[in-house]
């Protein structure tokens, strides 16, 4: 990608740049040091905190100076996701981008767009000495992905303005978000020797779109582990099954693209399995036909492990798995549209005897988020598991009548001359947290449109990124 051949060239040269920084959730060392270079560079003041959250602040433009000060937000990692046999080490590795057509994509990777897009659009507001605006600070925190925990850690006073920018939506204004918790389970299993007349066979669902488990939980996505756990249900109840490896998904926020599985059935009953398998596959591909084209399931004979995971635990895992709740719960009654509540199965691990399941629940209601939690800590351990609950963060309720919503809306109409899509998102925000040390902040979210995140099929609309980028400047000159 080269900056010339796109406009707004100052914010797309800060995004090629950013894509060229490493910067996993929890491994940002190397993005924070870009940032304070930056910082210095410009001969900008900066502050950090314990966390690693970073403030950069610019002084008002001339004539400015006694409008209020803006806090601009957006969160500096990424979620490593990539295709099957890509090879790429997120840790010291650039990304690979390329345009095609309207869209800026990444070579078998996830692009990072989210939130790289708003950090761009940051660092261009921040190193520009034409574009007017009052005080500025510019927040940029750690570790949104796996839990929202820099801006979960931020100090009280870490900031002073009253009104916040968070650069981390999408087209249109978002004014709420749904509040999340994760629920592990974890089963302890034996080891035992349950070989002797089993044909053995590995197993791998894959193709899957995947996406983020909250954008994209309405799209009718298939999630890998439930339908590699539907099979091997299936079968069990038809023929029994040995288990002896089972593991999926990565990331909590992500809908898994991929789950794989080393079983047995008994040695009769290996061409029932086949023809089994051929009969899910065919309506797997009806079901999904229009949302999952490149779905696929591989089963490819075994030698027998050296040992299986004991009967009783492969029952109750395999009945929590396809019992799990996954997908949509409820849509909300106050915006058409909305999911309310939901919950994604998100991943299994398998590792020194033990199995990890990782689930996640969204909702826009409270009560609702820990009401689906507490049913699956019900279901997970009626089968035995251990089952624990993350902090969790809380969701951001609207208010339609706030001056920076108004002041957002009268922008986009008169940049625009159309209505702005004014709504609230299924997905986990910051600004729930900032809200809740903060509670006279009036916020919005808003950024380009980004298909796709979370998973190897991330891209970055230029045309929306464009129009983002006229929008926030329109904001800062009238605020």
């Amino acid at each position: 990608m080269r900056k010339n051949e796109l406009q707004t060239e100052n914010v797309w040269l800060f995004f090629e740049e950013i894509t060229k920084v490493p910067r996993p959730s929890k491994k940002e060392e190397q993005i924070r040091a870009y940032l304070i270079e930056f910082a210095i560079k410009y001969n900008l003041s900066y502050k950090t905190d314990k966390a690693g959250n970073i403030l950069i602040n610019k002084p008002a433009t001339k004539g400015m100076e006694n409008r209020p000060s803006v806090l601009l937000q957006c969160h500096m990692d990424m979620v490593c996701e990539k295709d099957a046999g890509v090879e790429h080490n997120f840790e010291t590795d650039p990304i690979q981008t390329y345009i095609d057509g309207d869209w800026i994509k990444a070579k078998g990777t996830t692009l990072g767009a989210d939130n790289g897009a708003g950090m761009a659009a940051a660092l261009a507001v921040l190193a520009s000495d034409s574009i007017p605006h009052s005080k500025l600070e510019v927040l940029f925190t750690v570790d949104e992905e796996t839990g929202l925990t820099g801006a979960a850690a931020l100090e009280k006073d870490f900031f002073e303005s009253k009104i916040l920018l968070n650069l981390d939506g999408e087209e249109g204004i978002y004014v709420g978000c749904a509040g999340g918790i994760d629920t592990r389970a974890q089963f302890t299993y034996e080891r035992a020797d349950l070989s002797e007349g089993r044909f053995f066979f590995r197993i791998k669902v894959s193709g899957l779109k995947g996406g983020h488990s909250g954008d994209d939980i309405n799209k009718g996505y298939a999630n890998a582990i439930q339908l590699l756990s539907r099979f091997l249900w299936t079968i069990k109840s038809k023929y029994g099954v040995v288990l002896s490896e089972i593991s999926g998904g990565n990331l909590h926020n992500a809908i898994p693209r991929e789950a794989c599985a080393y079983a047995g059935v008994p040695f009769r009953d290996k061409e029932n399995l086949r023809i089994q398998l051929n009969h899910f596959i065919a309506d797997l591909e009806n079901e999904y036909k229009r949302t999952e084209p490149n779905l696929r399931i591989e089963l490819d004979s075994e030698d027998a492990p050296d040992y299986c995971i004991d009967q009783q635990v492969t029952d109750g895992l395999l009945a929590c798995l396809y019992a799990c709740p996954n997908g949509v719960i409820s849509m909300s009654q106050e915006l058409k549209g909305l999911v309310e509540t939901s919950s994604n199965l998100a991943s299994v691990k398998q590792k020194n005897d033990q199995i990890e399941i990782v689930t996640s629940q969204r909702s826009a209601i409270e009560s609702s988020k820990y009401d689906i939690a507490y049913r699956l800590e019900a279901l997970f351990k009626l089968a035995g598991a251990k089952v624990s609950h993350g902090e969790g963060y809380p969701g951001w309720q609207p208010k339609m009548d706030s001056f920076l919503v108004k002041k957002a809306t009268e922008t986009y109409r008169d940049l625009f001359q159309e209505e702005p899509d004014i709504r609230a998102v299924h997905a986990g925000l910051e600004c729930g947290l900032f809200l809740k040390k903060y509670p006279g902040l009036d916020m919005i979210s808003f950024g380009p449109t980004i298909l796709g995140a979370h998973s190897p099929e991330e891209r970055l609309s230029i045309s929306s990124m464009e129009k983002f980028w006229k929008h926030l400047l329109e904001i800062l000159r009238t605020i």
